[in-house]
C-alpha cells in the first residue's frame, strides 16, 4: 500500500473510531460546547482563507447573512478556498456527466453536480482529505453492528455495497478498499438494466432512492430478482411508508435513511430507527414555520469542510420534529420526517378568504394513502386556485378521480380551507434518473398573504 493510500485509510478510520465512538453526546449541552469550539476554531482558520469571508475571523456567525444556492453561485469562487471559479470547474462535472465518467478530478478536489430538484444545477468541490473523512464518517454513522466484524475483520469477506444514484462521485467510490467492494449503479441506464449485476453481488448494504428501492422490492416480490442484504438505506428522496412497507416485506429489512445532499451529510438513523441531524459536524439553525415549532427550514453551516464554505445556508428542505426524544439517548435533534421540499407546500385560501394557509407535505400524503392500494402514483401541480393531479390506480380511472375528490375536499374542509379546482390526468413515470416530485407548488394564489 502507498503511502498516500496509507494516509487516506488512517484518515477514513480515524473519522470513523472519533464519530462511532467519541461524538456520541447524551447531553444537549455538552453537544452545543462542542459545536461552539468548532465554530470557533473554523470562523478563525478557515473561513479567513476564503473571499467571501475576509476579516470575519472574530464576527459572530448570527450577524452573517444567510446564503442559499444561488448567492452560492453567484460568487462560485468567493465561497471556496481555493479561490477556483465556476468556469474553471464546470466543464469538468459537465464532462463527467457526459461521458459518465466520473474519476477525473481537478487536482484533489473532485467535482459534482447537485441534481437540481430546487431548480437551477449546484456545483460542489471536497478535497481528498475531505472525502476520507465523509467515508469513516459515514460509515460510523449508517453502518449496524453486526456489520462491523466485515469491515474490521481481515479474515472475512469484504463489506458488499451497492449504490443507485444519478451519477457517481470520487465520493462514493472513496468507500471503496479491500474491507469494502463497492458497486455503483447508474440509475441512467434504468432499473432492468442492474438487477442481473445486483443479484450476482449480493451486496450485504444496499443504498438506493425510496422509489429505485420500491422498483427492486417489485422485481424481488415478483421472482425477477433474489437478494438478501443485511442493511438498506433509503437515499435522495422522502421515504413515505408504503414504500419502506413494501420493502421490508420483499427483503425482510426496514430501510433506513440518510438525510445526505449536495451541502453536506445532514442526517442519519439511529439504532432505534429515529432520523437525527448529524449535529456532531453541522451547525443547524432552525428557522421555525408555525408558531407551535413543530416544522422547520434547516440553516447549516458545515465546521467539518475545508473547500467549498457552507456558512448559515438555508436549505429548501422542511423538517418535522419528532415529538420525543429519543430512545437511544442522542442529544443530536430528532427529526419525524423530513416532509418535503418548501416548494412541495402547497397553498389555499382559509374559509374567510383573507389570507393563505399551507398544507404540508405530509398531511396531504396520509389524506391520500388513505384510498389503499387503489392510488399506486400520483403527482400534484398547482397553479395558482387550479390543482392538475395525475393519477395511476388498479382499478376504474374515472373512479379513483372521484374518491381522490372527496378525500381533497374533507382535508380542506378538516383544515378549514377552501378547495382548489381539480382537473384529473393520467400519471406518467420520470425518467429513471428523475426524482420523484409528487407535489409541486408552480404558483401561488394571488392576491393574498401566506401565513404559516
Amino acid at each position: 500500500m502507498s503511502g498516500e493510500r496509507l494516509m487516506g485509510t488512517l484518515r477514513s478510520l480515524g473519522a470513523f473510531i472519533v464519530s462511532r465512538y467519541a461524538l456520541r453526546f447524551r447531553r444537549r449541552d455538552r453537544l452545543e460546547a462542542w459545536q461552539a469550539r468548532c465554530l470557533a476554531g473554523f470562523m478563525a482558520r478557515v473561513m479567513p482563507r476564503s473571499q467571501r469571508f475576509e476579516g470575519v475571523r472574530h464576527a459572530n456567525l448570527q450577524a452573517l447573512p444567510l446564503m442559499d444556492k444561488s448567492t452560492l453561485m453567484g460568487d462560485f469562487a468567493g465561497f471556496n478556498t481555493r479561490a477556483l471559479s465556476l468556469e474553471q470547474v464546470l466543464p469538468v462535472a459537465l464532462e463527467a456527466e457526459r461521458s459518465r465518467d466520473f474519476s477525473p478530478t481537478l487536482g484533489d478536489i473532485t467535482v459534482g453536480l447537485s441534481s437540481g430538484t430546487s431548480g437551477a444545477q449546484g456545483v460542489f468541490l471536497i478535497s481528498s482529505e475531505e472525502r476520507q473523512r465523509w467515508a469513516g464518517i459515514l460509515l460510523a454513522r449508517t453502518l449496524p453492528r453486526a456489520l462491523l466484524p466485515r469491515l474490521l475483520c481481515p479474515w472475512l469477506a469484504p463489506l458488499r455495497v451497492a449504490f443507485f444514484l444519478r451519477a457517481n462521485s470520487r465520493l462514493y467510490t472513496t468507500l471503496a478498499s479491500r474491507r469494502i467492494d463497492f458497486a455503483f449503479h447508474d440509475l441512467t441506464l434504468g432499473l432492468e438494466a442492474s438487477l442481473a449485476r445486483l443479484a450476482q453481488h449480493n451486496p450485504d448494504v444496499l443504498v438506493a432512492p425510496a422509489t429505485v428501492l420500491r422498483g427492486l422490492a417489485q422485481a424481488a416480490l415478483a421472482g425477477r430478482l433474489a437478494l438478501a442484504p443485511g442493511h438498506i438505506l433509503s437515499v435522495a428522496e422522502v421515504l413515505e411508508s408504503p414504500d419502506a412497507d413494501l420493502v421490508e416485506q420483499a427483503f425482510g429489512r426496514r430501510p433506513q435513511q440518510i438525510y445526505q445532499a449536495s451541502e453536506g451529510f445532514l442526517g442519519y438513523t439511529c439504532e432505534a430507527g429515529t432520523l437525527h441531524l448529524n449535529e456532531s459536524h453541522l451547525h443547524i439553525e432552525p428557522q421555525w414555520l408555525d408558531a407551535a415549532r413543530t416544522r422547520f427550514q434547516p440553516i447549516i453551516t458545515d465546521f467539518s469542510r475545508r473547500t467549498q464554505l457552507i456558512v448559515r445556508y438555508r436549505l429548501n428542505d422542511i423538517l418535522r420534529v419528532a415529538n420525543a426524544p429519543c430512545r437511544c439517548g442522542r442529544a443530536e435533534r430528532a427529526i419525524a420526517a423530513v416532509e418535503g421540499r418548501a416548494d412541495e407546500v402547497l397553498w389555499l385560501p382559509r374559509s374567510d378568504g383573507r389570507q393563505l394557509a399551507p398544507l404540508y407535505p405530509d398531511v396531504l400524503r396520509r389524506s391520500l394513502l388513505m384510498l389503499g392500494p387503489a392510488l399506486e402514483e400520483y403527482q400534484v401541480r398547482q397553479h395558482g386556485l387550479d390543482w392538475q393531479v395525475d393519477v395511476l390506480g388498479a382499478g376504474d380511472h374515472t373512479q379513483l378521480c372521484q374518491r381522490l375528490a372527496t378525500a381533497l375536499a374533507e382535508l380542506c374542509q378538516a383544515h378549514g380551507l377552501q378547495p382548489p379546482r381539480l382537473s384529473f390526468g393520467h400519471w406518467q413515470a420520470p425518467p429513471p434518473h428523475g426524482k420523484r416530485r409528487r407535489l409541486l407548488m408552480l404558483r401561488l394564489p394571488e392576491g393574498l398573504p401566506c401565513v404559516y
